[in-house]
């Protein structure tokens, strides 16, 4: 009898501690257990930055605030960032700035304000022409037809978007004009919702593009590539921050001044759902 007692002792400190450890479930925002984030703030303010061209200071409310995310609308989509951040727009237009603030136990709060930049910077102005893709963009690329049969090019939304597939090949290029020993640095808003054995590729060379033929002057200078490990899932933001092929990270300088040629070529066997898109494509001056 000794022997039973104990073993119940035993079952009803087990079933004491198992009813402790597993009774409560996970915190969660409005479980009636103190987490409602009711305080969370997602206001912003934004002040031009006294001596620095088209720059400007973001500085989040930090009430409630445990992270920030910040996307700047200029098509490289929302990213971490800092509470109190700056923004560089090298181009003129209106800018929709999104704020996304978050707190405790995952609360999210979303705000957005527009900064109207009048003048585009003179020292880092874009050289590309047509490189947001809006309407009537399409008349300053011409298309590179690489392959007998060509990919879809669709020019909508302020957007260019790649798609098909099957080993088809092709591309689009810009001339622009350069300086000698100057860096530039390439880039460009890029999306996609997962590619498979597709290879997406820039480059920037003084070489002119021939219909019908490959373009490598210059070598990769960004890229996507299923096989090294970008491209493969959904993706989202700046070419320069997703590439996994290329060097130099888009920059690039030339031996002589004179006409260099951007070239955005893509191929290979399923470029997914969505295609791959592309907007605000620039070659800017590195300073």
């Amino acid at each position: 009898m000794k022997l039973n007692k104990g073993i119940a002792v035993a079952a009803a400190a087990i079933a004491l501690t198992s009813a402790i450890l597993y009774g409560c479930k996970p915190e969660e925002v409005g479980a009636g257990n103190g987490l409602e984030a009711n305080n969370l703030s997602a206001d912003f303010t934004i002040t031009p930055v006294a001596g620095k061209s088209n720059t400007y200071a973001l500085k989040a409310n930090e009430t409630g605030v445990l992270g920030v995310k910040w996307d700047l609308g200029d098509g490289a989509g929302s990213s971490p960032g800092k509470a109190i951040d700056t923004a560089f727009f090298p181009d003129a237009g209106t800018y929709n700035i999104t704020l996304t603030t978050i707190g405790v136990g995952g609360a999210q709060k979303t705000t957005s304000k527009e900064v109207v930049v009048e003048t585009s910077d003179p020292v880092r102005g874009n050289l590309i022409k047509g490189g947001k893709m809006q309407p009537g963009d399409q008349a300053e690329w011409t298309t590179l037809n690489i392959s007998a049969t060509p990919l879809t090019l669709t020019y909508e939304d302020n957007k260019l978007t790649f798609s098909g597939g099957n080993g088809s090949h092709t591309g689009i290029y810009q001339a622009v004009q350069v300086e000698a020993n100057r860096q530039y640095k390439v880039d460009m808003a890029v999306s996609g919702s997962g590619a498979t054995d597709v290879w997406f590729e820039v480059y920037v060379g003084q070489a002119a593009p021939v219909q019908g033929a490959d373009y490598n002057d210059g070598g990769t200078r960004l890229g996507l590539n299923t096989w090294a490990g970008c491209g493969k899932t959904p993706f989202s933001g700046k070419l320069s921050a997703i590439s996994c092929s290329g060097n130099g990270g888009g920059v690039v300088s030339f031996p002589n001044s004179g006409t260099a040629y951007v070239v955005i070529r893509t191929g290979g066997a399923n470029f997914g759902t969505t295609g791959i898109s592309i907007t605000n494509v620039e070659l800017r001056p590195v300073n």
